[in-house]
Formats: structure tokens, C-alpha cells, sequence
């Protein structure tokens, strides 16, 4: 069945609407949980080795390759949403030269970075505090792992694309081979040729190209040259060019504000206490852990919401806002309740240290507003994904970010309060819930107006 015959059966019947939503939200999940998994496999690996050096130092090379790559992945957030308007409005030409022209833009930026590899890695490694054998062995895996860029950020617009045609299970088969292959050239380079951090990168970098060949072979499937040469004039129009930076600098900016929050959350704690900074990475182990599911909504929100703007079908863009904000707060909160509900059981997976889980009874709830508010706005970044509205995420994380967390997390630190730094996290999600929800009444009058009209 196409994908446009598919999606016309998802939004003409409601219940049929919400089993695609939960349909593309499972696979989503399931999608996102092979990172963690194959993260954890790889440092599982070093942390057999007889250095600990090797461990740390891809630890910390991997600080700067994920906050590299989370601030670049707006190019799977902007190709998601515009390519679904273009699958609802039932545009071939428009779908494919979405992702033509991100894809090039994305080649474009690979390229241009890693001639900047270099003074990356300069700045990067002198910002983080280490030992000389931990930078070394952390320098070994930048140096291998920098060559996927191009790899890496391809493969977050053939993601993107994918999504936005709601074909989340190539989505997941995509995962499931770039991180098993991953996992299985770090047994062979770390554990059998020895090559510690080194082999690590190697593994990491050629698991993105092997993804990329697989992603290559799904789009040559979907897609036959005739296609392409028939909209190439079209690639360069300067109009649409412009509307896709502007977009991709719009969810740059609000990944960088998003990052910054928690960048400084981790050194505030620091600077307050160590034993202060053990405790609220164990609590932010949970909400990344949390964010990846909800993710997994979130994308299938952003995928048809997107299609529902294109099909111009206000009815069932409601219902789906609906549901997903329902199961979005269900899963938050369930999760939150069982960590304040069993601390010592399940933070006892994580940590052995009777002290840091005896502090983590007393914190331990703050996770309910954290996850409880964070799982809303999560699922609102979804929705506006969809309706590529970047200016409005751009301006909330901003405003979430100087107003909510900053001048609070600044008076935690000063104070060394550990509740009131969390109090200013907990303000940074209500602000992002409270300035993403005023704006859907608007965006729902402005993007279905010819409707009514």
C-alpha cells in the first residue's frame, strides 16, 4: 500500500487515527531505545579493560559529539514536518525535493566540519577537565569517530524523511543495523585487535556509513532517477533554500537554549557539592531515560500532525494533540511516581553508595513536576515540529531559558541549594508548557484558515 493510500485510511476514521498514532509511537520507542542500548554495550567494553583511561576518555570525547550532534539535529526535526505537510497534501515532487534539498545541506555541513575538525577538537578538549592519558585516550576516539560526520548527518535527514511519511518501521530497521553493526565492531576492535578508545571510534564511524548504505538501498526502493532529475531545476530555488535555513536556524537555536539549561544544571550541582552532582546525574539518567520514550510520541506527533496540516483536517489534528498529550503525561508521571514510590530499589540499579540513596529519598519527587510538566512540553515541541512553526520553539526555549531556569539556577549555585536548583528546572518546563500552549489556539486559527474561510 502507498503511503498516501496508508495515510488516508489512518485520518478517515478516528479510531483508526488513534491506533496509527500509537502504532507510530511504539515503533518510535522502540527506535529510540537501541541508542541508549548500544551506548551502554560500548562502555561496557571499556569498562572491562584493564585502564580505565580508555572509559573515560570516550566518555568525555563523548560530551562534545553529543552536544555537536544534538545542536545539528534539527536537520531531522525540519525534514520530518515539512516532508509530512508535503505526504498531506498529496505532493510528490514537494516530499522528494525536502529531502533533496536537506540531504545536500546536510552533505554541505558534514564536509564544512570536518575541515573544522581541528580547531573543534582544540576548544573542545580544553573546556573539559581531565587527566593527560584520559584526553589522550579521548582524542583517539574523536579523531576516529569525526570522520561519520557527513554519515551522521545524512542519515538525520533520511530519518527525518522517513517519519514524515510515517514509515517509522524503516526507521526502526535503520537503528536496529547501524546499532548492532556498532556493537559488533566494538567487540572486535576493542576486546579483539585491543585497539581500546581508538577501535571505539571505529566502530562508532562505521556503523553510521553502514547505516547510511542501508538507508540508500530503502530510498532507491521508494525512489527511481527519472523522479529526481524531474524536480533537479528545482533544488536551488532561492525562496525555498531561505524557508529551510531559517527553519533549521530557528530549531538550532532552541536545541542550543535546551542544552545550555542542562549543561548548567550539571555545573551548578558541581559547584555546589560533589556528592550533590552524583545525585542529580542519577536523576537526569532518569529523565533522559524518560525523554527517549516520550520522544517516541513526539515524533509520531510531529509526523501527523504534519500530514493532518497538509490534508487541511483540523478535526483530527485536535484529537491527536488530544491523545498524545494524554499518554505523554500517563508515561511521565508513571515513570516519575515509581522512582519517588520505590527509590532505594530502582536508584539501587544505578548506584551501591548508601549515602547518595538516602539523599536521593529526599529529591527524588522533584521528578514528578520535571516529568510530569517535561512530558507536556516534549509532546508540544512534537506538534510544532509538525507545523514547522520554528520561530515559536525558538522563542519559548529562549524565554524558558533566560527567564525560568538562568537567574533561579544562578541563586541555587550562590546559595548552594540543591531544591531551589531544582525548583529552577522545574520553572523550565512549566515556562516551555505555558509558552507552547498559548500559542496553539493561533497556530490552529492561522494554519486552517482557508478552512473556514
Amino acid at each position: 500500500m502507498s503511503v498516501t493510500k496508508t495515510i488516508s485510511a489512518i485520518t478517515n476514521d478516528w479510531e483508526e487515527l488513534r491506533r496509527g498514532f500509537f502504532k507510530l509511537a511504539t515503533i518510535n520507542i522502540l527506535s529510540n531505545l537501541m541508542v541508549p542500548l548500544s551506548g551502554f554495550i560500548n562502555i561496557a567494553f571499556l569498562g572491562h579493560l584493564t585502564e580505565v583511561n580508555y572509559l573515560a576518555g570516550v566518555t568525555l570525547a563523548t560530551i562534545l559529539f553529543n552536544y555537536l550532534y544534538r545542536t545539528l539535529g534539527f536537520l531531522r526535526m525540519s525534514t520530518t514536518g515539512v516532508t509530512a505537510q508535503a505526504v498531506g497534501r498529496n505532493d510528490p515532487e514537494a516530499t522528494l525535493l525536502v529531502g533533496l534539498r536537506n540531504g545536500i545541506f546536510a552533505l554541505f555541513l558534514g564536509v564544512l566540519l570536518l575541515f573544522l575538525q581541528y580547531p573543534i577538537q582544540n576548544l573542545g578538549f580544553a573546556l573539559l577537565s581531565a587527566t593527560p592519558e584520559v584526553k589522550a585516550a579521548g582524542q583517539a576516539y574523536y579523531d576516529a569517530r569525526i570522520w561519520a560526520l557527513p554519515a551522521t548527518l545524512i542519515n538525520f535527514v533520511i530519518v527525518g524523511w522517513f517519519l514524515g511519511r510515517t514509515q517509522s518501521n524503516k526507521v526502526l530497521w535503520l537503528s536496529i543495523i547501524g546499532n548492532g553493526i556498532n556493537i559488533i565492531f566494538d567487540y572486535y576492535f576493542i576486546i579483539r585487535l585491543g585497539w581500546e578508545s581508538r577501535g571505539a571510534g571505529i566502530a562508532t564511524a562505521l556503523s553510521q556509513y553502514s547505516m547510511l548504505l542501508v538507508g540508500i538501498i530503502l530510498l532507491i526502493k521508494e525512489i527511481n532517477w527519472k523522479e529526481i532529475q524531474a524536480v533537479a531545476h528545482q533544488i536551488f530555488e532561492t525562496s525555498a533554500l531561505l524557508e529551510i535555513l531559517t527553519l533549521n536556524r530557528d530549531i538550532f537555536i532552541r536545541t542550543l537554549a535546551f542544552l545550555t539549561t542542562f549543561s548548567l544544571f550539571i555545573n551548578f550541582s558541581s559547584a555546589i557539592d560533589t556528592s550533590v552532582l552524583a545525585e542529580n546525574a542519577l536523576m537526569l539518567q532518569v529523565i533522559t531515560l524518560t525523554v527517549y520514550l516520550i520522544d517516541g510520541l513526539a515524533f509520531a506527533t510531529e509526523s501527523l500532525v504534519g500530514i493532518l496540516k497538509g490534508k487541511d483536517s483540523q478535526e483530527e489534528l485536535l484529537a491527536i494533540l488530544k491523545v498524545a498529550t494524554q499518554t505523554s503525561l500517563i508515561l511521565g508521571l508513571g515513570i516519575a511516581t515509581a522512582f519517588v514510590l520505590f527509590p532505594d530499589r530502582l536508584f539501587g540499579l544505578l548506584t551501591n553508595h548508601d549515602e547518595i540513596l538516602e539523599s536521593l529519598r529526599f529529591y527524588v519527587p522533584w521528578l514528578l513536576p520535571v516529568l510530569g510538566f517535561g512530558a507536556i512540553a516534549f509532546m508540544l515541541d512534537g506538534y510544532f515540529l509538525g507545523l514547522a512553526e520554528g520561530v515559536i520553539l525558538r522563542n519559548t526555549a529562549l524565554f524558558a531559558t533566560l527567564i525560568g531556569f538562568l537567574p533561579l539556577g544562578i541563586w541555587a549555585w550562590k546559595l548552594k541549594n540543591p531544591s531551589l536548583l531544582w525548583l529552577a528546572l522545574t520553572l523550565f518546563m512549566i515556562i516551555r508548557v505555558i509558552g507552547l500552549g498559548i500559542q496553539v489556539p493561533r497556530t490552529l486559527r492561522e494554519n486552517f484558515q482557508s478552512k473556514e474561510a
